[in-house]
C-alpha cells in the first residue's frame, strides 16, 4: 500500500532532459516539491555534479549548498534537491558565475552562462489571472509566483519581465503573432521561432504554428509556448544553437566543417 508521497525516483524513470546514464546507480535525486513540476525541473544536485562537475558525489553537493553558496533567483537554497526550472537564474557568487536554465535544441537542460546584468531579471509566463480577496487582481506565473496588482493589459499566456531584486514586474510582452517564442515542452522543446498563427479549439488544446529563422514551420500546443521577446529580438540570451534545430545531415556538415578548420 502506498502511504503518503513518494520519496524515491528510479534512475530510468528520471526525465530525459537530465541526461543521466542508466548504469551508474539505481536511483536519481528526486526533486523536492517546489516552484516547478518534477518533470520540468532540474535538482541542484544534478546541476552541480553532472553538469558543472563542481562535485563528484551527492555528499559533496550537500556540503556545497550547506555553505550557502548557491542562489536560485536571488535566494540562498540549501536543499540539494531543490527543483530549479526553466528561466531560473542560478548564481554562485564565490566564483562570480551566473547561469540561466534553458533547454538546448534536443530538449535537454543546458549550462547557459549569463552576465551579472542579465542575472538581475527573469521572464515569467502568466499561467492564471484572477481577482483575490477585497478585489485585488493578481497573476500566477509558471514558477508559482503570485504577483498582485499587475498591469491591467497583462493576460494569460503573456510574458512578464520580473526584476528579481525588487520583486516587481518591469515590462511585459503580449502573446501575439510575430513575437519570438521558445518551446518548453513536447517534441520541439528547445526550439525558437516566431508565432505565425494560433488555431483555437473549443474544448480542446489550442495549437500554435511557429516559424524559425530558417523558415521551417512546426506546431505545438499553446501550453508549450513561452514568449521571450517582441518581434524577433529576444529579451534573454539564448544557448548555443540559438534554438535552431538542424537535420542530422546538417549537423554532420557542421561537424565536418569544424574538423576541417582545426
Amino acid at each position: 500500500m502506498a502511504r503518503g508521497p513518494k520519496k524515491h525516483l528510479k534512475r530510468l524513470a528520471a526525465p530525459s532532459s537530465w541526461m543521466l546514464d542508466k548504469l551508474s546507480g539505481t536511483y536519481a535525486p528526486r526533486p523536492s516539491p517546489g516552484p516547478h513540476k518534477l518533470r520540468e525541473s532540474l535538482p541542484l544536485t544534478i546541476f552541480l555534479r553532472n553538469r558543472l562537475k563542481y562535485a563528484l558525489t551527492g555528499n559533496e553537493v550537500t556540503a556545497i549548498v550547506a555553505q550557502r553558496l548557491i542562489k536560485v533567483d536571488g535566494k540562498v537554497r540549501t536543499d540539494p534537491t531543490f527543483p530549479a526550472g526553466f528561466m531560473d537564474v542560478i548564481s554562485i557568487e564565490k566564483s562570480g558565475e551566473h547561469f540561466r536554465l534553458l533547454y538546448d535544441v534536443k530538449g535537454r537542460f543546458t549550462i547557459h552562462r549569463i552576465t551579472p546584468e542579465e542575472a538581475t531579471y527573469k521572464l515569467l509566463k502568466v499561467r492564471k489571472m484572477a481577482i483575490g480577496n477585497k478585489g485585488v487582481p493578481y497573476i500566477v506565473t509558471h514558477d508559482g509566483r503570485t504577483i498582485r496588482y499587475p498591469d491591467p493589459l497583462i493576460k494569460v499566456n503573456d510574458t512578464v519581465r520580473f526584476d528579481i531584486e525588487q520583486g516587481k514586474i518591469t515590462d511585459f510582452v503580449k502573446f501575439d503573432t510575430g513575437n519570438l517564442v521558445f518551446i518548453t515542452g513536447g517534441r520541439n522543446r528547445g526550439r525558437c521561432g516566431v508565432i505565425v498563427h494560433r488555431e483555437k479549439h473549443v474544448g480542446g488544446f489550442d495549437i500554435v504554428h511557429v516559424k524559425d529563422s530558417l523558415d521551417r514551420t512546426f506546431a505545438t500546443r499553446i501550453s508549450n509556448i513561452f514568449v521571450i521577446g517582441e518581434g524577433t529580438k529576444s529579451w534573454v540570451s539564448l544557448p548555443k544553437g540559438k534554438g535552431l534545430k538542424l537535420t542530422i545531415a546538417e549537423e554532420r556538415d557542421v561537424r565536418r566543417r569544424r574538423a576541417a578548420e582545426q
